[in-house]
């Protein structure tokens, strides 16, 4: 029996690949499927099943796409209903991969179809449990994602999960090891640990959410409180997972097209599309395409796509760095944004020595920014997340997180200078962009974030560590 748990940081999520005696099973697998096949291939063994956790609202599943190139069916747990070809399984039914067992335990609550799935090695012994969004490391799927298609309240969605865990997952031997779907940054859950793998015994002790003392009404309220609205995007995906969508070769094919300089503006223009730019902060900074958006390709992409593009319909244009073009729109795809016309030929060098029109980001270093700011009179914008804020922050800066851009730039007074600045750099020129698509030109962007302005002598507040703030 082998297990590899396939960890994708940019969307801190985790697919399986099971082998045992020339047979594969693969749960939660991504958009792009080649390298499951590829692997199949090396290891010489059949996929027998697909396995869903659930309708995943954060990434599109590979699960259409490998099941139709491979034969393999689809497995869901009870209550799914997917406008495709697949296995609805009862609570309790068992599928066999070589000499090992998969035992469907349906642990609604998440959402209602939502299964955790039970491995039982070949001496019967109950090994590991692969719980999608139902358990994480430290904490459990967020209660309000499926309140409309379920018809139900957060609260109601809530304790159905409290009784799943408690009669279903928690139930399990100590020893049992968990793999669950996601990692901290992921937006299924609030409180997700780094780690991606433990255990049953470990959660006990250490998960806020498992105490064995805890009530089903203070579960309840824990776990609903302090949840952020979900991205726009996620009721998009849970509709591509639920109904199937376009192949990921083909919308490869459609994303790696090559646009010439002389058609690009044409094409943007005729299309309507939004121009991204996946290049570095960096590189952004000191040259680009007027109108263009910046979401660098280095840092958690995908998510922040998700969460400021809000149509995965949008039609998408490509500058990237060279090279890049097929993982960029690879990331698109695992998010669902799948109407990607094309990529700028020769990338920004191209448009640059064409001599066309570029647009810059007013920036300036830490040491910079600590000469010219007035603190007490000089409005400063921390764009990171409220626990960041509330961890340490300059002191008199107002709190202004990325994720609710669209919100608060209604707020600013195009006549007033500020300036601007995240964790390091990556989300402020995300939000420069955005600024200046939108014409406002009236602030300075600091390099390098509130990390470098640590080390100035700026005031700033007391720190608090995050893991100590309360929930």
């Amino acid at each position: 029996m082998q297990i590899e748990q396939i960890y994708t940081g940019c969307l801190a999520q985790g697919a399986y690949y099971i082998t045992s005696n020339g047979e594969a099973a693969i749960i939660d697998p991504l958009r792009e499927t080649q390298p499951y096949l590829d692997r199949l291939e090396r290891d010489k063994v059949k996929l027998k099943y697909v396995f869903e956790t659930h309708f995943h609202a954060d990434f599109v599943s590979g699960h259409v796409d490998l099941s139709e190139k491979t034969g393999a069916p689809i497995v869901y747990g009870p209550n799914a209903n997917p406008e495709f070809d697949a296995i609805i399984a009862t609570d309790g039914q068992e599928f066999k991969i070589g000499k090992i067992t998969i035992k469907v335990l349906h642990t609604p609550g998440h959402t209602m179809e939502s299964s955790t799935f039970l491995l039982i090695d070949e001496n019967g012994k109950k090994h590991a449990i692969f719980s999608g969004d139902t358990l994480f490391i430290g904490d459990v799927g967020r209660p309000d994602l499926a309140q409309k298609a379920a018809s139900m309240t957060q609260e109601q969605l809530a304790g159905i999960l409290f009784h799943s865990l408690r009669d279903k997952v928690m139930t399990l031997p100590d020893d049992v090891i968990v793999y669950p779907a996601h990692g901290a940054g992921s937006a299924c859950g609030k409180n997700m640990s780094k780690e991606t793998v433990s255990t049953i015994g470990n959660q006990k002790e250490t998960n806020y959410a498992l105490r064995a003392d805890m009530t089903e009404a203070e579960f309840i309220k824990e776990v609903t409180d302090g949840l952020l609205p979900p991205p726009a995007y996620f009721g998009m995906n849970v509709a591509m997972n639920k109904q199937g969508y376009e192949s990921f070769d083909s919308v490869l094919n459609h994303g790696m097209k090559e646009i010439n300089i002389k058609d690009f503006e044409v094409v943007a223009e005729d299309t309507g599309a939004l121009i991204l730019d996946s290049r570095n902060d960096h590189q952004f900074a000191k040259g680009h395409i007027p109108q263009s958006i910046n979401i660098g390709i280095d840092g958690s992409f995908a998510l922040w796509v998700g969460e400021l593009i809000a149509d995965v319909k949008q039609p998408i244009l490509l500058v990237t760095e060279l090279g890049q073009e097929e993982e960029t729109v690879t990331r698109l795809s695992r998010v669902g944004f799948d109407n990607i016309v094309g990529h700028l030929e020769g990338g920004f060098d191209s448009w640059k020595k064409a001599g066309k029109e570029i647009d810059t980001v007013k920036r300036i270093t830490a040491d910079e920014f600590e000469k010219e700011v007035k603190i007490g009179e000089s409005k400063v914008l921390d764009i990171r997340k409220e626990s960041e804020y509330l961890a340490e922050h300059l002191e008199d800066a107002y709190l202004r997180p990325l994720a609710n851009i669209n919100d608060w730039i209604e707020t600013i007074n195009p006549k007033e200078h500020f300036y601007m600045h995240c964790g390091g750099g990556y989300r402020s020129m995300i939000a420069a962009s955005i600024l200046q698509a939108r014409g406002f030109r009236n602030f300075t962007e600091i390099e390098g974030g509130f990390a470098t302005i640590k080390k100035t002598k700026l005031p700033k507040t007391d720190f608090v560590c995050q893991s100590k703030m309360p929930k």
